[in-house]
């Protein structure tokens, strides 16, 4: 009886110094772990630089609209610019990602800024792909150019090339735009 007993004690063990950062043997979890669980990452995109990057592996955006952190993309922008989400605990950054903040949106989620500026990702991109820098877009009365966010938390200029041609939604890299018409 006794045996089964210490068997599962040394499981919950295990399992807790692993959500700790350590290992029943006492090892450190690598550093790899520890960046795929921070909100913010730097992974470098060939042709771009050294860019932002969630969670997912997905690049982050901002538009130079909400340069001062006042947040514009709203509605149907959202559908495909999502916002990056700060959750109830304060945005962790792997690498040198600048300074990360929380804004409220609207409706009251919690939105992660980088050096001030509202993240988003880009519904066409997969992880590694650039390819919203510099788009223009509306959504009803509302006019839009996104940059990809940059180590350091710069913003990109729509110079920068993209990992993948066309959007899919008006063109890339300073591209003619598309009012989406919400």
């Amino acid at each position: 009886m006794k045996r089964p007993l210490l068997a599962g004690t040394l499981a919950v063990a295990a399992s807790g110094l692993a959500a700790c950062g350590g290992t029943a043997s006492g090892a450190s979890v690598p550093a790899s772990s520890t960046a795929k669980s921070a909100t913010v990452s730097v992974r470098q995109v060939s042709g771009v630089g050294s860019v932002l990057v969630g969670s997912s592996g997905r690049t982050l955006y901002t538009p130079s609209q909400e340069a001062h952190g006042k947040i514009l993309c709203a509605g149907a922008c959202t559908a495909i610019w999502r916002p990056l989400r700060a959750g109830a605990h304060k945005p962790t950054a792997a690498g040198n990602a600048g300074k990360l903040g929380v804004v409220k949106r609207p409706n009251g989620v919690r939105q992660v800024t980088v050096n001030g500026r509202p993240a988003y990702t880009f519904v066409q991109d997969k992880p590694g792909q650039v390819t919203g820098n510099g788009l223009k877009d509306a959504f009803g009365r509302r006019h839009f150019t996104w940059h990809v966010l940059l180590a350091g938390g710069k913003v990109a200029g729509a110079s920068s090339k993209s990992s993948s041609g066309s959007s899919g939604y008006g063109g890339s890299s300073g591209g003619g735009g598309y009012n989406y018409g919400y």
